[in-house]
Order: C-alpha cells, then structure tokens, then sequence
C-alpha cells in the first residue's frame, strides 16, 4: 500500500521511539492499529456500497437492453404478421382442399373395409428377410 521497505520501517520506528518514548510507545502503537481498523472498515464500508451501485448500474443498462431487445422481437413479430396471410387465405398449390388432420376431440370414425387408411401395415425391421429378395442370409 504505502512500499515502505525495512530500512524506511526501522528509521520510523527509531523516530518514533525518540518522540513518543519508550513508555508512550505501546499506548501510541495500539491507538494507531485501533484506526488503522476504523479506516479499513470504512474503506471496505465504501468498496461494498460502491460495488452494490455499479451492479445496480449494470442492471439498469441490462435491463434496458432487454426491454429493447423485448421491443424489437415483438415489432418483427407483427410485422410479420401483418405480412402473412391468414389461414383462411391459403389454399393448395394443386388447388384441391387441404386434407385436415383429426384432432384428439373428434369423434373415432366408423371402420370402413374399403377405407385406404386401413393399408397393410409396413413390415418391421426385426421381421425375417423375404428369399426371393436375395438379400437375406444364406
């Protein structure tokens, strides 16, 4: 803090061993460790509240960058919804009607043996491989 060095350290020792005297000396030296307590609890009083200020600084500067950042995704958000059509507006490219998928509150539907829903199901992987395919194993 200060870089004082151990000759600078016994020169002011033996000038205050001079001017106080040896009596004096111990009384002196206690009073002085007491402040030197004082000052450092009021500096580090002072580090605390001047940390808490530059943290609630950089909150405010973050959460102005959120609010900004919040600002300009809803404004690209609406436009673009303003710049797509609505569902009623889209149609096929084919032109026919858009086959709509059933939701969990429809009704089952009755089964049909004509209906094209009902195709064979699709082998599974596990399944033994056909021979004439040649592809299985000897």
């Amino acid at each position: 803090m200060f870089d004082l060095s151990w000759s600078e350290l016994l020169v002011l020792g033996a000038v205050a061993l001079l001017l106080i005297g040896p009596k004096e000396l111990p009384a002196f030296l206690r009073m002085l460790g007491k402040y030197a307590g004082v000052v450092k609890r009021h500096a580090a009083e002072f580090r605390a509240h001047f940390d808490a200020a530059m943290r609630e600084a950089e909150l405010d500067s973050l959460k102005k960058e959120v609010d900004d950042l919040k600002r300009q995704a809803s404004g690209a958000l609406d436009e673009t919804t303003r710049a797509l059509p609505s569902n009623r507006d889209m149609r096929p490219l084919d032109g026919k009607p858009a086959r709509r998928e059933p939701d969990a509150l429809d009704a089952p539907k009755a089964h049909n043996e004509n209906s094209p829903d009902d195709a064979a199901p699709a082998p599974s992987a596990d399944a033994a491989p056909n021979p004439a395919s040649g592809k299985g194993e000897p």
